[in-house]
């Protein structure tokens, strides 16, 4: 079975579908499948190939770190927060994960006609509160208007440069047998939070999402190891799952799980099991994870429960020779299970 996983694996992706469907941007393998075989295909260059959260540039003796993402959630306001400070802190994170300090960021808005000026005051107070924290400012941006019925309101997309100031090397094809994989705290809130608000279920619970700036923490992180951190992901689309599947493919080791070591709160256990779903594959959008030297992963944990936005973190694997390219979970009754990428769309639009 292992054999033949592996074998699929190492096809070429080939998109098989004549339309673009929802699945295509929920995070998984159609996902993935989606950007190998139309958008590297089609841009493949040596920054891009890597796929990581962000682009490595150099600008003279300075390295700089450079991303872009959209976001287009529903509600675009939530327990936690909207998607105005979404916006910003997603992009901050993923600097943040090319190890990078955040320092400017660009803003462009597709608005919907009809769409409430006050809802938009209100988004971009929550963006200016959300770059402050973060200490970035918003230099640039655009805004576009669509007909009735030809958006959800507002979509925004924010782009951001960062300053590389610290000496590391960080990529998910960069994992060892003997490291340890860690989550900066307890998983899926952001998801939960945003499905419970759209109050299609009925269920009602005390979930926050956990937007946040994770720039700090990380720095900090980089700061005591700087030398024996392998990679930093932080866990948005497809989860902590779609996370470790990057890891174990990149670097052709297998990742083993312990499921009683993952962190989930009881309320986001509870919602996940009345809708079927399985929290790793639940989005975050203030949590990352993080690959370090086996050696030094105790350190690594009492400097993340040092942060406020790491009181949470656990150790929750390590890294093995084999099965390369694979997720393994042994679970509280003792077996051991295949975690694969997410499959198809069983989420509403999260980030």
């Amino acid at each position: 079975m292992l054999d033949r996983i592996e074998r699929i694996r190492r096809r070429k992706p080939v998109i098989r579908e004549e339309r673009i469907t929802l699945a295509h941007g929920a995070g998984g393998k159609a996902t993935h499948t989606l950007i190998e075989a139309v958008f590297l295909e089609a841009f493949r260059n040596p920054l891009l190939a890597p796929l990581d959260d962000g682009a490595l540039l150099r600008a003279g003796d300075q390295q700089l770190a450079f991303t872009t993402d959209s976001y287009v959630v529903s509600p675009l306001f939530f327990p936690g927060g909207d998607i105005g400070d979404l916006a910003v802190n997603g992009t901050v994170n993923d600097l943040a994960m090319c190890g990078a300090r955040p320092v400017h960021l660009s803003a462009g808005f597709i608005l919907e006609e009809g769409f409430a000026v006050a809802d938009l005051r209100r988004i971009t107070d929550s963006m200016a509160a959300a770059a402050e924290a973060a200490e970035v400012a918003i230099v640039t941006g655009d805004t576009k208007v669509v007909q009735r019925g030809k958006a959800d309101g507002c979509y925004i997309t924010t782009s951001g440069v960062g300053l590389v100031e610290q000496p590391v090397t960080l990529s998910a094809a960069r994992a060892r047998p003997g490291d340890a994989v860690i989550v900066s705290g307890p998983i899926g809130e952001h998801g939960a939070a945003i499905m419970l608000a759209r109050d299609d279920f009925g269920i009602e619970a005390p979930i926050r999402s956990d937007t946040a700036p994770l720039h700090g923490i990380v720095r900090e992180l980089l700061a005591a190891l700087p030398s024996h951190v392998r990679a930093l992901r932080d866990a948005t689309r497809g989860g902590v799952a779609t996370v470790l599947n990057e890891v174990a493919r990149s670097s052709e080791v297998a990742v083993v799980l312990q499921e009683e070591q993952i962190p989930v709160r009881p309320e986001v256990t509870g919602v996940c099991e009345l809708l079927g779903l399985d929290p790793l594959y639940v989005a975050c959008e203030g949590r990352f994870v993080t690959v370090v030297d086996g050696e030094h992963a105790g350190q690594a944990l009492d400097t993340l429960r040092s942060h406020p936005l790491g009181e949470g973190a656990a150790i929750v694997g390590t890294v093995a020779a084999a099965p390369a390219g694979l997720v393994l979970l042994r679970t509280a009754f003792g077996g051991t299970r295949v975690v694969d990428v997410l499959v198809g769309d069983p989420l509403p639009r999260i980030c």
